[in-house]
């Protein structure tokens, strides 16, 4: 891969002239869309505000509201270490009282908050969400470690390296049953070679809802490069073990990330909807079949899936990958299963479009 079309942290660059390349007219346009995954920061040769954002989401599809998480950014300078992720939830916090302004378009930005409590801080981490909820209110609705790791140094999906083994940590279990006493719920991003340890975590935690980030991470990189078919059926088979258990949600995206090997960003053209929904609907379907669409919520994980496809393009591939599901499924995939997972108000996709 070109060095030059990664950024200092190994996402895929963003080019806004090449993305304009491909443009698609938007599919079932009236269709309620709650975005359950996406990130704002300002990082080196990284920015993505509140007004890139709902740039965004005006594009075409009926975007009302949007779920922001944990991705280390404007981090406290000052002060303990396990309290300066604070910051990160008093930035989006205010990001999501201007966008509850209506000043700034229809979309309510960051309706939900998953911040970043580090759970390894076992009984000590209640204290902290106490804390993130004192700034945020009702708007914060759950926490995400750094977890995704992988020892190969080319496999890589984080801003900043995580170390190994949070899921490991005798006190993570610990910490994460504060979630479950607060009513609050857990975004865990792993990679598939650690889908065991996600679903120890899930069995140890049966009143904790755990999401399940990025369909599970079926890696295409490193090692995997490849290797697509002897990932999958490893893939599926841990997909199927955690889905059996209810207190299981997955999303659907992230796909468009350079760990997962399809480097459409390396094209003369962005890839249009049909081309994307091809190449996903495999891990799409399987998960869909095994969670159900009650458990399963479509996600845009932006800006950083962004250097592979646009937003309306993006859309327009999960809404065809949905094409033969009922009414009901699809209220589901697209807003009724993040309603319900992050507790928001149901006015929010229910109400009629502005």
């Amino acid at each position: 891969m070109s060095a030059a079309l990664l950024t200092p942290s190994r996402q895929v660059a963003v080019r806004e002239d090449w993305l304009a390349l491909t443009r698609e007219e938007i599919l079932d346009p009236a269709l309620p869309i709650i975005d359950p995954h996406h990130h704002l920061w300002d990082h080196p040769g990284e920015r993505y505000f509140l007004d890139d954002l709902l740039r965004d989401t005006a594009s075409g599809h009926d975007i009302r509201a949007t779920i922001f998480v944990q991705c280390g950014a404007m981090y406290r300078a000052e002060g303990p270490e396990e309290e300066r992720p604070l910051g990160e939830t008093e930035f989006v916090t205010g990001a999501a009282a201007q966008s509850a302004t209506g000043q700034y378009g229809p979309t309510r930005a960051c309706a939900g908050i998953i911040g970043m409590v580090d759970l390894t801080l076992g009984a000590r981490a209640g204290a902290l969400l106490d804390a993130h909820r004192a700034i945020a209110g009702a708007r914060f609705r759950g926490v995400r470690n750094r977890t995704a790791w992988h020892p190969s140094p080319e496999i890589r999906s984080n801003l900043t390296t995580p170390p190994p083994g949070p899921l490991e940590h005798p006190g993570f279990i610990e910490g994460a049953r504060q979630l479950a006493q607060r009513g609050l719920t857990l975004d865990i991003w792993a990679y598939h070679t650690q889908l065991p340890r996600v679903l120890e975590v899930a069995r140890a935690l049966p009143d904790l809802t755990i999401i399940l980030d990025h369909v599970g991470g079926p890696l295409g990189t490193g090692p995997f490069a490849g290797r697509r078919a002897e990932v999958f059926p490893v893939w599926r088979q841990s997909v199927r073990a955690i889905a059996a258990l209810p207190n299981t949600v997955v999303k659907l995206g992230g796909l468009a990330m350079q760990v997962n090997g399809f480097d459409f960003h390396l094209q003369d053209r962005p890839p249009g909807s049909e081309a994307l929904a091809e190449a996903w609907r495999p891990y799409i379907e399987t998960c869909i079949e095994a969670f159900g669409p009650g458990r399963c919520m479509f996600e845009s994980n932006f800006p950083v899936d962004k250097g592979m496809c646009s937003y309306a393009v993006l859309w327009n591939a999960f809404k065809r990958l949905a094409a033969r599901a009922s009414a009901e499924e699809r209220t589901a995939l697209f807003s009724g299963t993040a309603t319900r997972t992050y507790g928001l108000p149901s006015s929010l996709s229910t109400s009629p479009a502005k």
